[in-house]
């Protein structure tokens, strides 16, 4: 794992606090270290795209594609904040989304729809720096010209990959049905990866380019002598758990991305899932509507299982959900404890109250006695079945089956 410290964001907040892009990096990077610890979540490493081998490795391999004449280098029109004096990309700049009317979409990304953006695509666009309307300037950048690559995508994904979910298939192709354009790889920032060549100054890596690297560079800093068996080896199964709205990322422009480099495996599945709302409204952390993880640990000592659990019954795993307190209630009360909690503490009385606190050896097993096991391994088989195939909802709910199996055998 690792924290992702680029992107306009982090600038718009530092600007906001009065700090460096630096200082919100740092804080933030500790602070998400420490609640995944102690939530139980242990990484082989968990690193930061700040890093220098990060660095060093977008870099390389930026220049590597760029040899094998995998860019193309285009001059456009883009917009400009003349009270700023700069170019607004991504985040800089907001507006209404073509596809579904939001109007507070962003010049990257309309966060509720999933549908990914161009600053130009947005309807009455202004920038979130000054808030007046920009003006276009021309200016150059890097293009991976993923319309290169759609036939062996089309065919790698439509074809090879029929068994991905169909939230994820589906996106992608409709993206592919529409045609792949050209898509920036550059940006005009002060914040980020520069662009290793000599004519780029003033111009940073996009944050969607160098992220995905960060897979790369943590294993090389796990493994500095043999990363490349786990990026390089047709035996390797790469597969990325995200977000409905990186599935274009993850499926279309990181794998051209190593398709072009020339010497990496490509992704085996992404089982991306759809959004989880909050209060039927979708969690946003710009607007601050989200379930902090460090402030739910705060609030509820102990109980980092009972959220593990409550999030892994709602996964909006074919399409978005809604997390709700009254469920996570409902659900810690109504199966977590009346049904789980019951089997255990029922199990624990009645080894107490007749076999002296130990466990007793099997005597010769009733009809009864059979059917029961026999149901325990029709549980094992769906758990072991759904976590294969990526289904851990189904998968959870089979297993905490064997507690309602139990609580009926000691009815």
């Amino acid at each position: 794992g690792g924290s992702d410290e680029h992107g306009i964001p982090i600038t718009i907040r530092a600007r906001k606090e009065g700090v460096t892009p630096q200082d919100i990096v740092d804080r933030y990077h500790e602070l998400i270290k420490k609640s995944f610890e102690e939530f139980g979540i242990s990484f082989d490493i968990y690193s930061r795209t700040t890093s220098d081998i990060h660095k060093k490795t977008a870099s390389d391999m930026f220049l590597k594609i760029y040899e094998n004449d995998g860019f193309q280098e285009i001059e456009s029109e883009q917009y400009y904040d003349e009270e700023a004096g700069q170019f607004l990309a991504d985040r800089y700049i907001t507006g209404t989304c073509p596809h579904c009317s939001n109007q507070r979409a962003y010049g990257d990304q309309c966060e509720q729809c999933g549908t990914s953006l161009s600053p130009t695509d947005l309807i009455n666009p202004k920038s979130a720096l000054s808030g007046s309307i920009p003006v276009m300037r021309t200016t150059k950048h890097w293009y991976l010209p993923l319309n290169e690559h759609e036939a062996w995508l089309r065919e790698w994904i439509l074809t090879e990959h029929k068994e991905w979910k169909s939230n994820v298939y589906g996106q992608c192709k409709s993206w592919l049905d529409l045609g792949l354009q050209p898509r920036a790889v550059s940006r005009d920032l002060d914040w980020g990866i520069p662009v290793p060549l000599k004519d780029a100054e003033g111009k940073v890596l996009y944050v969607w380019f160098d992220a995905p690297i960060g897979y790369i560079s943590n294993t090389k800093e796990l493994l500095p002598n043999d990363w490349e068996k786990w990026w390089k080896d047709e035996s390797t199964k790469l597969v990325h758990f995200i977000g409905k709205d990186n599935i274009v990322f993850h499926c279309i422009v990181f794998p051209a991305m190593l398709k072009a480099e020339g010497s990496y495996i490509l992704p085996e599945n992404v089982p991306a899932n759809e959004f989880l709302n909050l209060e039927n409204d979708k969690i946003s952390t710009s607007r601050n509507w989200a379930v902090w993880l460090h402030e739910y640990l705060e609030e509820f000592p102990g109980k980092q299982d009972v959220l593990r659990y409550a999030l892994t019954a709602n996964a909006p795993e074919t399409k978005d959900n809604d997390f709700t307190w009254k469920d996570f209630q409902a659900r810690n009360n109504n199966e977590l404890v009346a049904v789980l909690g019951n089997f255990i503490n029922r199990a624990l009385v009645l080894t107490q109250k007749y076999f002296n606190n130990l466990v007793p050896a099997p005597g010769e097993l009733s009809g009864y006695d059979r059917e029961t096991i026999a149901e325990c391994q029709q549980v094992k088989q769906a758990v072991e079945y759904n976590l294969e195939s990526y289904h851990f909802r189904e998968a959870q709910k089979e297993a905490m089956n064997l507690a309602r199996i139990g609580n009926k055998y000691l009815a």
